[in-house]
């Protein structure tokens, strides 16, 4: 499996996680790395991806909630939201990684974890957020910050 790929389930699995327990991102980090192993490269994406996504999850709320027409952060299923998160703190934040690969692996992540509907659902929301941020980013560059992770 890919280091990216690899990275991007581990994230899942921890972002979802912190849904059920009252701990922060980097116990949460550090009880997954007790019970499972994974590459280095994946790793340390992984970790930057959690920390990332946790340390701006009002603002990636803010932008998700925005582009999700009838939908409620509430009713959305929390592996739904967790992959959303992930997935539009990749579009603001890793500007090393085309916006078309964040939005297949989240769908690809979906498809595995979510529910049936779920790869389509995420597609759609995370669609209309890129063509927003594009039309933004036409106007006025995102003040988007690079990470490189060689994978």
């Amino acid at each position: 499996m890919r280091g990216r790929r690899k990275a991007r389930e581990i994230a899942l699995q921890v972002l979802y996680s912190l849904n059920f327990v009252n701990i922060d991102a980097q116990d949460a980090l550090e009880l997954f790395w007790g019970n499972f192993v994974a590459p280095k490269t994946a790793k340390e994406f992984a970790e930057f991806l959690v920390q990332g996504t946790c340390e701006h999850q009002k603002e990636l709320d803010k932008l998700i909630a925005d582009c999700s027409d009838n939908w409620s952060l509430g009713r959305m299923s929390r592996v739904d939201i967790s992959i959303l998160r992930l997935a539009v703190f990749e579009f603001l934040y890793c500007d090393d990684i085309p916006p078309k690969v964040t939005l297949n692996e989240a769908v690809d992540l979906g498809k595995t974890f979510g529910s049936e509907n779920s790869g389509s659902f995420i597609n759609g929301i995370l669609d209309a957020l890129n063509l927003k941020l594009n039309k933004k980013d036409a106007v006025k560059p995102l003040n988007r910050k690079s990470r490189s992770a060689k994978t």
